[in-house]
């Protein structure tokens, strides 16, 4: 599952703010926030948490399992 760091990490490489982000998964900007907010994404349905992930990996981004990641922690990176 993502984290809401690894969200607002993406949306940072790829220059966008809660508003692109909101568009391209078509999801309201109130619903971005609360997903990059404490709570996270874990309180957000299934759908949502997989729009705002293919909105952001069609972009370019990939995301990095804590189990893949050398260093143990989730993480986020663009294609070369």
């Amino acid at each position: 599952m993502l984290t809401s760091a690894q969200i607002r990490a993406a949306r940072a490489l790829l220059d966008w703010s809660q508003k692109t982000l909101s568009e391209k998964s078509k999801l309201s900007v109130p619903t971005i926030k609360r997903m990059e907010g404490a709570m996270g994404p874990e309180r957000s349905t299934e759908a949502n948490v997989e729009a705002v992930r293919r909105a952001l990996e069609s972009a370019g981004v990939i995301f990095l399992d804590a189990k893949t990641n050398k260093d143990g922690g989730p993480g986020v990176r663009l294609k070369k």
